[in-house]
This record gives structure tokens, sequence and C-alpha cells, in this order.
């Protein structure tokens, strides 16, 4: 494995004109500031030049293929990533389950699948939800027995981000019924080619298969599939929750989208209006805390230090300021709003996707009503 220079110790400029630099060299025949998520042969290109030059986990330690960026490093990175409207990659195996591998896993599993998500081999989704199991996701129903060497899984799980287009899914699964809900889940890795599994694409708003259903009837997987030991899943669970509600909560989203409306404000003639600027301003504001909200974050993810019930902030923070931003492009837009495409076939000016793709954040990953019902009783002790 080729060494990486040490990025943290380079200036932030210098550092920020080296990813400005290489993206601006290397970035693929694709789309840029697509207006919907990429599928995997759309955007492997992109994925595999990332893993080429070692970009791919950014956060990773360096003795495991990743780039060891600190928080603010990384920052940057999605920040000019944002600014050239690089596609996102299929990217549950970098940031979600790496992570949670390099914490639980085995030495052997860490040993055989961490390379094969380094090199774009493994296209990893996450099949936590399901029909009654959503934000409560201690009350999953899918089971998994334990057979002689293998897991035999039965079930389903639902609202899967991309999960059409991966060949791995890790689950949770409950293996004790006799134990309560949070005691008896396990952590299971399973290949999607596994005979028993079906999958169901799901529109979205936008008319787009970006989320999926997957059934499993009678699925084997072997017994060392499981990440952690069995009937203790939760704990790999909450820590994989609260990594994701970092990222989920990090400012990409409504910085993109604050460069949109810029956009938008300059072509509809908006920009010198003082009273949009004072909006404005107000809006940059909240995307300046909540970068900054966001760093301290990744500092504790980094420093191994564990992520409490207060990240739901973060989540909070996050998505509501994405729609406040989105809410304010299609006032700007006026009746261009309306427009399936957008105006002179520029994907930056198109508020009607903006708007669209903001009106789920506030769902997934944990919906807002959830979120404040978990700090007002894990942090504020008010009952329930």
């Amino acid at each position: 494995m080729t060494q990486l220079p040490d990025y943290n110790s380079m200036s932030d400029k210098e550092f920020r004109q080296t990813v400005c630099n290489f993206v601006e060299e290397n970035y693929p025949a694709l789309p840029r500031y697509a207006l919907s998520r990429l599928h995997w042969e759309e955007v492997k290109p992109w994925y595999l030049t990332l893993a080429e030059k070692g970009w791919i986990c950014p956060t990773w330690p360096r003795e495991h293929g990743g780039m060891g960026l600190t928080a603010g490093k990384h920052l940057i990175m999605i920040e000019e990533f944002e600014r050239f409207g690089c596609a996102r990659v299929n990217d549950i195996g970098p940031v979600m389950l790496g992570p949670l591998l390099l914490k639980y896993g085995t030495d052997a599993q860490k040993g055989h699948f961490l390379p094969k998500i380094l090199s774009g081999e493994h296209v990893w989704a996450q099949g936590y939800s399901e029909p009654g199991a959503g934000s409560d996701l201690a009350a999953v129903r899918c089971e998994a027995v334990l057979d002689g060497d293998d897991w035999v899984i039965n079930g389903q799980k639902t609202w899967i981000t991309l999960g059409m287009d991966a060949n791995w899914i890790f689950i949770l699964a409950r293996t004790d019924k006799t134990v309560k809900k949070q005691a008896g889940i396990s952590f299971l890795l399973v290949p999607m080619d596994a005979k028993g599994i079906t999958v169901r694409p799901i529109l979205n708003l936008e008319l787009e298969a970006e989320f999926c259903e997957v059934f499993f009837d009678n699925v084997r997987v072997p017994a060392d599939h499981i990440v952690g030991s069995a009937n203790e899943g939760w704990t790999a669970a909450k820590a994989l929750l609260g990594h994701e509600r970092v990222f989920i909560g990090a400012p990409r989203l409504s910085a993109s989208a604050m460069g949109r409306l810029k956009r938008i404000a300059q072509r509809a003639g908006f920009w010198e209006d003082p009273v949009f600027r004072d909006r404005y301003v107000a809006l940059q504001c909240d995307v300046m805390d909540l970068s900054d909200l966001f760093e301290t974050y990744v500092d504790k993810l980094r420093d191994g230090e564990a992520i409490g019930a207060d990240v739901s902030m973060l989540k909070i923070f996050q998505s509501e300021l994405y729609q406040r931003i989105s809410e304010l492009i299609l006032e700007v837009a006026a009746e261009e709003s309306g427009l399936r495409a957008p105006p002179e076939d520029d994907r930056r000016l198109h508020a009607a996707s903006t708007y669209l793709s903001a009106r789920p954040t506030t769902i997934f990953g944990g919906s807002t009503e959830i979120m404040r019902n978990v700090l007002s009783k894990a942090i504020l002790d008010l009952p329930s």
C-alpha cells in the first residue's frame, strides 16, 4: 500500500489547493451538481479514482488505508467536493461499516472486509429500518436463528438507500426473543446474492429509485458473519447510530444549498436586495455554527470518545436548516420553482430538486420528533 502524505501537516490553504487541483484534474465524465443520487454503475469511476488515490476513506486511520484526516481537514475536503459539484459516492462502507469494524470487528473481519471497501469490490447497504421499527430500532423483528454453522435469517428491511446497488448489507436481527428488546439483537454481515433475498425498489418524491426494501426468506450466512457477540449487537448499533447522526449532521447539504440560493438569487435579481441579504446572512451564520458543531463531534470520533444522545442536536440542526434554506430558494425562484427540469439546463438553478430533497431529512436517520424526545429524556432529564 502506497504511503500517503501527512495531509494534516499541511496548512489549510495548501490542503485546500491540493484537493481542488486533484478534483479539477481527475474528476471523470460524470454529472456535476447531480439532481439526484447516482447509482453505483454511474458513480463507480469516481469511487475508483478516489480509491486509487487513497482518498476514499478520509477519516480512517492511515495504517488501515485511510487518510487519517482531522475534522478540519475533512471539512475542507467536503467543501471542495461540493464547490466542484462532485457526485456523492456509495459511502455506506467507508463512512459507516468501516469505522464500526475497526472498533468491534475481529482481525479476520478487518483483514477480509476493509480492503474490499477500499477497492470498491464490496458496495455496502445499511439494513436497519423495518416497517414497524424505524426510529425505534430496538423494535426490530427480522429474526436470525443459529442452525449449526449458519445463521438463518427471516424478515424484512426497508428504506435502504441505494440497496439495489449493493452486493453486501449489514443488518440488525433479533436473535433472542426472551430478553428485553435491546438485549436480544445481533449485528450480521450478509451477501446480497445469498439465496432467499428479494429486493424491491422504492421511488422517492422525485420519482427516483433511491431506496429499496429487502426481504429475507431462510437466508443462510456463516456463523462468523456476526460483528461482536450474539445478542450484543445493540452496543455496536448505538455506536453506528451515533456515527451516522454525526455525518447526517454534516454541513454538506446546507452549504451546497446556500450556493444554489446565491446563484438563483443573482439570476432573479434579488442578490442586492437588503431584505434578502439579511435573510441570506442569517442562514449563512447558521451554516457556520453548524460547521463548528459538526467539527466538535468529528473530533470526538477521531479521539475515540463515545457519542452520546446529545448528537441528536446536530441532526436536528442540519435537517431543519437545510429545509429553511430550501424554502427560501423556492420563494426566490418564484414561478421557476415548479419546473421539473432546471432553467438553462443548469442543475445549480433547480429550486424544486433542492426543496424535494430537503423534505425527508427530518425523517431519515431518526425523525425530528424522536430526536427531540431523546434530548428531553436523556439530556434534560424531563419526564416521558
